[in-house]
């Protein structure tokens, strides 16, 4: 059986949506990342030893909400700031915003992740609403998020460079959607694996994700193995003589 095709909201015209359906990693791969200790510390000394740029620090994209873990792909979404503003466009209600094409295309699991601007939200609790109902794990905002009280008691976790209340509706436009984003510095394409927890936030690329899993799995038993050597005595300065798992040694 053909499957249907996908009904858009025409929020974007079609040109500028570059994928309708992302390249898939298995869930169980997802899962053994899930699993991980600490996620983004574990995950982040693999990708230096790997040579791998994609770690943004929570002291510059900062977690909504506290203790909250996502492990997902990215969906992407390049806001731009307006021009000009039309006369009365910031009383017709009208949104140049398309964050709700990427909830319609969302899978469960799935993390949006939006270059936006500071100070100007790129997306409420609305559109976080339906991402709850859509089953994502969260949302990266490069920019400012709005009604914060209340995308925490969905839960919705997202990680932005802060609250805002002005809005982006008529300020911001969507421009491109599962195109290439740059946060904060890293270049994010849709599918890449987005792992976030309170320390920050790890971009995978899609084609290096089971090397760098699989590093990522030694070490954090290298590192139980060594708080349980703590645990049981050893001396500081074997402690200190421990050497970890190496990029070459995989």
């Amino acid at each position: 059986m053909n499957e249907q095709p996908r009904r858009l909201t025409g929020r974007l015209a079609r040109h500028q949506i570059v994928t309708l359906t992302l390249t898939r990693v298995p869930a169980a791969l997802l899962a053994r990342y899930r699993a991980l200790d600490d996620l983004t510390s574990t995950v982040s000394d693999t990708m230096d030893m790997m040579g791998v740029n994609g770690v943004i620090p929570a002291s510059i994209l900062r977690p909504s909400i506290s203790g909250a873990r996502m492990v997902g792909q990215a969906i992407t979404l390049r806001n731009a700031l307006v021009a000009t503003t039309a006369p009365g466009m910031r009383h017709a209600g009208a949104s140049r915003l398309a964050d709700i094409e990427c909830h319609n295309l969302a899978e469960p699991g799935d993390v949006l992740v939006i270059q936006g601007t500071d100070g100007i939200s790129s997306m409420g609790a609305f559109s976080a609403h339906i991402g709850k109902r859509q089953g994502e794990s969260g949302a990266v905002v490069d920019g400012a998020v709005r009604d914060i009280a209340n995308t925490r008691a969905l839960p919705y976790p997202i990680w932005s460079s802060g609250p805002s209340p002005k809005t982006g509706k008529f300020r911001l436009e969507s421009v491109e959607l599962n195109g290439p984003v740059l946060i904060a510095g890293v270049h994010v394409r849709a599918g890449d694996l987005v792992l976030a927890d309170d320390d920050g936030i790890c971009f995978v690329p899609i084609e290096r994700a089971e090397t760098i899993l699989h590093l990522a799995e030694r070490r954090a038993v290298d590192e139980r193995e060594r708080a349980a050597s703590i645990d049981l005595g050893m001396s500081v300065p074997d402690l200190a003589a421990w050497t970890t798992p190496s990029a070459e040694a995989g």
